[in-house]
């Protein structure tokens, strides 16, 4: 027989579904509610089967043993550093490996903004399953949305709870599509981060990490949401930035640092950016 709850040295924090939908009418909680959290060390025999969805959003992150999760498009395994996100209105089962159980800290959201934190993360039409850059800050994210869950459904846990709910959603979408250690992307990042004051060929770049110019420019557009120039180029901007904000060096001399030479060039790169020019920017009272 499945369990849904009640394994040892668990938490589980449920908010009482009248609370949930007084605070769906309030201010900040009206746009993301958790509804409910846990945290279920070593579930042997954890299963749950909802033919008819959830109204909610659903995150299971696993840090140790192994499970499952089962929608139309199929089954796929849940293994230590994973998290699987399901939509709301999507039939879904999912339990622990029969002889590995699976640890995992999970919840529900709802609210008027989990369609748009959704679209980041890739669950719009199904369940998305990926591999967390991050597993031990998602844990910990999860164990503070409980931690305030636990302390009763007033409206400053419930506030505090979507504020953690917020950054775990969006630091889901971040491990979703930063590059991979060593990859392709992150050596391209390295190598812009590193080379301020160069002139870019991508064709060279793309030979240079082992990867055709064309899948190159896909995957950085993918990982970044931009183009390896435009990239490289806020690069220079943002380095031009430091030194006009904590050093004495001349315009002339930022732009030498960042690889325009002639310093009209980089007047004219800077205003297109900023909208104002390096002395403007640097006459700017700041902080």
């Amino acid at each position: 027989m499945e369990l849904s709850e009640g394994f040892e040295h668990q938490r589980l924090a449920i908010v009482p579904r009248p609370a949930v939908e007084e605070a769906l009418g309030h201010p900040v909680t009206r746009r993301l509610i958790v509804t409910d959290a846990g945290f279920f060390p070593r579930a042997e025999r954890h299963g749950r089967q909802r033919p008819e969805g959830t109204r909610e959003a659903i995150v299971i992150a696993c840090s140790s043993g192994a499970g499952w999760v089962r929608t139309d498009a199929g089954t796929v395994r849940i293994e230590p550093g994973m998290v699987a996100v399901l939509p709301p209105g999507i039939a879904h089962a999912y339990g622990a490996d029969l002889a590995d159980p699976w640890t995992i800290r999970w919840c529900h959201v709802d609210g008027s903004d989990v369609s748009d934190l959704l679209i980041a993360l890739g669950a719009v039409d199904g369940a998305t399953v990926h591999t967390l850059r991050s597993p031990e800050r998602i844990a910990g994210l999860l164990d503070d949305i409980v931690r305030a869950l636990e302390q009763g459904p007033s409206t400053a846990r419930l506030i505090e709870a979507a504020g953690l709910a917020w950054h775990l959603l969006t630091r889901l979408a971040v491990d979703r599509v930063l590059p991979v250690d060593g990859g392709p992307v992150q050596r391209t990042l390295r190598h812009l981060d590193e080379h301020v004051d160069a002139t870019v060929r991508v064709p060279e770049l793309a030979a240079a990490v082992g990867v055709s110019t064309s899948h190159l420019a896909a995957i950085f557009r993918t990982a970044t949401g931009g183009g390896i120039l435009a990239y490289h180029q806020g690069v220079k901007m943002a380095h031009a930035r430091r030194l006009l904000d904590t050093t004495d060096a001349s315009v002339a001399e930022v732009g030498r640092a960042v690889g325009m030479d002639d310093p009209f060039y980089f007047s004219r790169r800077f205003r297109a950016t900023h909208g104002m020019s390096p002395r403007a920017y640097r006459a700017l009272r700041k902080g």
